[in-house]
């Protein structure tokens, strides 16, 4: 039973979140790379979302193992597979998770086409998890202290963030020269649930004793605060409708935050084109339907592994309480958004403009481009970073595909492969990371995917 207790708490315990949108950044056909850059080099007069449809995302990715490396039908036992996992892995392994449902959105173009100014706005939902691997309490958990006289576990493994949550955003996207595009985006936030624990600290050891009447000497020292908002109403007597609340919640009844994104395109040459932008710039305030947990204090038992169940006038469990006690307040707290830093450069070969095309020089229509883009997001330990080689091809005026490779801490061999096709004025994107996995997808370290379908009106002085 405890094994099994420990594996469910492994399992649950190492999700993290993700958002590197490498193949959606900068693939202009889609409207949705506006999110990605809000400073990217669009050219529709007007756009028009499918409503649920037109952008939906999940990312699932793991930097210390696979689901093979615990439940391959190998003829290994279970439980040395089970050591063998928490064993290799390190305090900074992390399994990635992140969804994303675009509820509506939309752009139209402002003025006349010399003011080459834009309009874009939509509001998507949004899940986020982000813990840990908690490698010394796990060990602890997995084998006690008995074998482990003089180590000190380290309880600030202990991390963990996860928040649901809708965004309403408007950006503004104009074109300064024939050099310059800039954009920026406003974000209102309106966070549904949040847990977060973050900041932790404190230690556990085991030592020989040099007081006579005992053997060992136990410390325990811990600094540990858990904030919660969102759960209050369902974890006590809740009689109400979850579906309604949550409804509320995401139409800004939640906690409320801001925050900005911003972003360029730069063209040195017509050919070379450089980009950056800065995504989810913001903060909640956690005000509603806050409870916070927090063990801290220290507490110092000389003697053998104390018996929590047992105890004359005062059980060893009850002057654990009194040392550590378990305090539940109701104290508003803020949360910071992951921020994300985008950039790339890319050069562009092939004029694809058919010979009644008038345009002008700087609208040539290159047919193909190769780049390098990079990502980073800043986490509660070490920013994430991830870097990817492309190349984009015009297959035909109605098809455009972007190939990628990845490097980053979830794996060294992802390829990926995104398709944007109009027909008419529809638009349908399919982007899909990781192909090689798909071969066997419980051996994947990540694996994600993205699609939907847009309605799209070029504006007229896009090279055919």
């Amino acid at each position: 039973m405890r094994k099994l207790t420990f594996t469910l708490i492994l399992l649950v315990s190492i999700s993290c979140f993700s958002q590197n949108k490498e193949i959606l950044y900068n693939f202009t056909s889609v409207p949705q790379s506006l999110m990605t850059n809000p400073g990217s080099d669009v050219k529709y007069r007007w756009f028009a979302g499918i409503p649920l449809l037109s952008g939906i995302s999940a990312n699932i990715g793991s930097s210390g193992f696979s689901g093979y490396d615990l439940f391959a039908n190998n003829g290994a036992d279970f439980n040395a597979k089970l050591r063998n996992v928490v064993f290799s892995s390190s305090r900074d392994d992390k399994l990635a998770i992140n969804e994303q449902i675009e509820l509506f959105s939309g752009g139209f173009k402002i003025g006349d086409w010399e003011k080459k100014a834009y309009i874009s706005f939509g509001m998507y939902q949004e899940l986020d998890i982000l813990v840990y691997f908690p490698k010394d309490p796990t060990i602890l958990a997995l084998d006690g202290n008995q074998k482990y006289l003089g180590k000190v576990f380290d309880l600030g493994d202990l991390n963990i963030k996860a928040e649901m949550l809708s965004v309403f955003h408007v950006g503004y996207h104009k074109k300064i020269n024939d050099k310059l595009i800039f954009g920026v985006r406003g974000k209102i936030y309106s966070s549904i649930f949040n847990l977060s624990s973050t900041q932790n600290s404190g230690y556990f050891y085991t030592v020989n004793s040099t007081n006579s009447n005992a053997i060992y000497n136990q410390v325990i020292y811990s600094n540990i605060t858990v904030n919660t908002s969102g759960f209050l109403n369902y974890t006590h007597n809740y009689s109400g409708n979850a579906q309604s609340d949550i409804t509320k919640k995401t139409l800004f009844g939640g906690n409320l935050g801001l925050g900005f994104d911003v972003g360029l395109t730069y063209y040195p040459q017509k050919n070379i084109q450089f980009t950056a932008s800065l995504i989810d710039v913001g903060f909640i305030e956690q005000t509603k339907q806050v409870e916070n947990y927090s063990l801290k204090g220290t507490y110092n038992h000389l003697g053998l592994t104390p018996n929590f169940g047992m105890g004359s006038s005062e059980s060893f469990y009850q002057a654990f309480q009194k040392a550590i006690p378990l305090d539940t307040l109701h104290k508003k707290y803020t949360t910071w958004r992951p921020a994300k830093f985008n950039s790339s450069i890319q050069y562009s070969f092939g004029d694809g403009r058919n010979s009644e095309c008038n345009c002008s020089g700087n609208d040539i229509k290159y047919t193909n481009a190769i780049g390098a883009q990079l990502f980073a997001m800043t986490t509660p330990r070490m920013p994430l970073i991830a870097l990817t080689a492309y190349y984009r091809k015009q297959i035909f005026d109605s098809l455009e595909m972007k190939a990628s490779y990845t490097l980053d801490s979830f794996s060294y061999k992802n390829i990926g492969l995104g398709l944007s096709t109009t027909i008419g004025k529809v638009n349908f994107y399919i982007m899909m990371d990781n192909l090689l996995e798909y071969r066997d997808v419980s051996k994947a370290n990540s694996l994600s995917f993205q699609l939907g379908l847009n309605i799209i009106f070029p504006d007229k002085n896009t090279p055919e």
